[in-house]
């Protein structure tokens, strides 16, 4: 992980915070940067609790890298793999454009995770 932050051991339930500059809420959180080490967190821990920024300030990938893009990962997942997703998914951006396309995301995700349980 670039990060560096990545102190829970695998089978430790994990609440992620996704965020270039601002520290999570509190010390009990994992704090990641990049969108891709938060999908290897989903990937490999039982992540419970997941909020997420858009903006990462990762301008120098094009197309530039977000939070929303994490999203885009869950919702296929569970769409194509039967992921089950985080129990809780926030987001805390201040980008007010995209977090009505964030927050569609999520209601996907759930719509798509209630049909996989049925």
């Amino acid at each position: 992980m670039s990060s560096g932050l990545i102190t829970a051991k695998p089978d430790e339930a994990v609440l992620v915070w996704l965020d270039d500059r601002r520290p999570p809420p509190g010390e009990n959180w994992l704090w990641v940067k990049m969108p891709e080490d938060t999908i290897e967190l989903l990937q490999s821990r039982s992540v419970t609790v997941l909020s997420l920024d858009h903006d990462l300030g990762l301008l120098d990938r094009e197309p530039e890298a977000t939070g929303y893009d994490v999203l885009l990962w869950i919702e296929a997942q569970v769409s194509t793999q039967g992921f089950v997703p985080p129990e809780v998914i926030t987001v805390h951006s201040s980008n007010a454009a995209a977090l009505p396309r964030m927050r569609r995301a999520i209601e996907a995700i759930q719509r798509l995770a209630g049909e996989a349980e049925q």
